[in-house]
């Protein structure tokens, strides 16, 4: 029998379950991904753009590339993904995300293609795509080393991977916990844990070890009097983005 599950943290995915039916309301528990969304879309488009050599004027960009959206969600990098002319499937292992995922793409006329799985599922089936996003994920699986051994196996060579994480440090336990979770209470406590955020240097490690080649990172920055986002060359002590590739393209 296969073990692809074995990344899979099954108290992480009944967290995620819990909040499925919030995940378009800009004000409710993914609050924070809302405004985060804006950052975090033009750090994948621009990434996306220099490496496959694309036209960000043109209307449907990414035409021909075929985009993996890891936890997915109720598709808030997916449906944009879409209109940007990929061909984008949405994976999420919390079930009840996929229903509200795939009604919003509906009334938004956009066809993209949700399931309820795995990246390692995904892998084992000999998918394979160009781009894989795989945000404020790795933090939440059991094995974060042969969660991102999937995800290497899932890009074509020369295919681009976008993670995103939370560094683990004083500075971002009060900002993601206490700030988040306690104060702000952007997000019901408990949401993540502090003990499993990963250092800029550990995800190096995991990334290479995996088989990838780092190529670039930024911080996600918070601006608490502009209550905005932004993308740092220097800061990546709490949110940040790495993009690395598959060596062969």
């Amino acid at each position: 029998m296969s073990d692809w599950t074995d990344t899979v943290d099954p108290a992480e995915v009944a967290k995620f379950e819990a909040m499925a039916a919030e995940w378009w309301d800009p004000h409710g528990k993914f609050k924070p991904l809302h405004m985060m969304n804006p950052c975090r879309l033009e750090y994948v488009v621009a990434q996306v753009a220099a490496e496959f050599g694309r036209d960000r004027r043109a209307p449907r960009p990414f035409e021909g590339l075929r985009v993996l959206d890891i936890g997915c969600g109720g598709g808030l990098l997916s449906e944009p993904m879409a209109r940007l002319g990929a061909d984008v499937v949405g994976v999420d292992a919390a079930e009840r995300n996929i229903p509200v995922a795939r009604l919003h793409a509906e009334q938004s006329g956009l066809a993209i293609d949700y399931r309820h799985g795995t990246a390692e599922a995904l892998a084992e089936a000999g998918e394979a795509f160009d781009v894989v996003l795989n945000m404020e994920v790795v933090e939440h699986v059991a094995d974060p080393a042969g969660y991102l051994r999937a995800c290497h196996d899932l890009l074509r060579p020369g295919g681009l991977m976008i993670c995103s994480t939370i560094n683990r440090n004083p500075k971002s336990w009060l900002m993601a916990i206490v700030g988040a979770e306690r104060v702000m209470r952007w997000l019901p406590v408990g949401t993540h844990d502090w003990q499993k955020f990963i250092t800029p240097a550990e995800l190096e490690t995991l990334l290479r070890g995996a088989g990838l080649a780092p190529v670039d990172a930024k911080g996600f920055v918070f601006d608490p009097l502009g209550w905005s986002w932004s993308l740092s060359d220097r800061d990546l002590s709490v949110n940040y983005v790495t993009a690395s590739l598959r060596p062969g393209g």
